[in-house]
């Protein structure tokens, strides 16, 4: 969530403008009355109740002073609230922001994907089973081109990810728009149903961020017949080139 200050700024600006304007009416209206009742209580009064129109006369001028001091103050009070309000929002976005830096610092990078991918091919290889990767593609939009935005929609994504996941199932952070899943012994098809459930919680994201992810399913050996080859296809989809790290040879 951002906060937009410039129209914040506006608004403020705008209701005090009508403060000031609230106030103007206030006095133009009390002394118009105060000038039409100053001949009848002092120029030519009523010697019965001088006093009382005296009396009258100065309580109703002390009265407007007062209600105007009134819309002053809860002019001051209110914008001193919204002030306070605005600093807590802003204190809490950033919080939210931090977290979701953090979120993404502690995923497990490259590094950590080469070697899970690794091992879980040995295994699969070994135990005769199959085993599937999820690449997740973010795609960013105008709405979500700051570095806050981008940061909070990845964080978003990468919970939204975790939470459909198997505990043997495990994400990397393999780009800064890609994430990766390793799937032990998944199939293609309970990949795709992965897959769809994944795509599902995305919406959420996509709709409160404005980025769209897509989501390619990868199985061996029916679409890579070694771990090379899965490699391949996630370098393949990373930006910028990297001094790959040797893997370790499957055997």
């Amino acid at each position: 969530m951002a906060l937009n200050r410039k129209e914040l700024d506006h608004l403020e600006r705008r209701e005090l403008h009508l403060t000031v304007l609230a106030v103007v009416f206030v006095l133009v209206l009390a002394s118009g009355l105060a000038l039409f009742m100053y001949p009848l209580v002092f120029v030519r009064p009523d010697e019965a109740n001088k006093w009382m129109l005296r009396v009258a006369f100065f309580g109703f001028c002390v009265l407007t002073l007062l209600f105007v001091a009134y819309l002053l103050d809860h002019q001051r009070t209110v914008r001193k609230l919204k002030q306070h309000l605005l600093s807590e929002l802003e204190r809490n976005v950033e919080l939210r922001h931090q977290a979701g830096v953090d979120l993404l610092q502690s995923m497990p990078d490259l590094n950590h994907f080469w070697d899970r991918l690794t091992m879980e091919y040995r295994r699969a290889m070994t135990m005769q089973k199959t085993i599937s990767l999820l690449l997740v593609k973010a795609k960013s939009s105008a709405s979500s081109s700051t570095s806050d935005g981008q940061t909070a929609a990845w964080s978003d994504a990468a919970k939204a990810i975790s939470r459909k996941l198997r505990p043997t199932d495990s994400i990397y952070r393999l780009a800064h728009d890609l994430f990766g899943v390793v799937l032990p012994e998944t199939d293609t098809l309970n990949a795709k149903r992965i897959a769809v459930r994944l795509q599902e919680e995305l919406q959420a994201v996509r709709a409160n961020h404005g980025v769209a992810f897509d989501i390619t399913v990868h199985n061996c050996p029916e679409h890579a017949k070694s771990a090379h080859e899965l490699e391949d296809i996630v370098k393949s989809l990373l930006h910028e080139k990297h001094d790959w790290p040797d893997p370790v040879p499957a055997k």
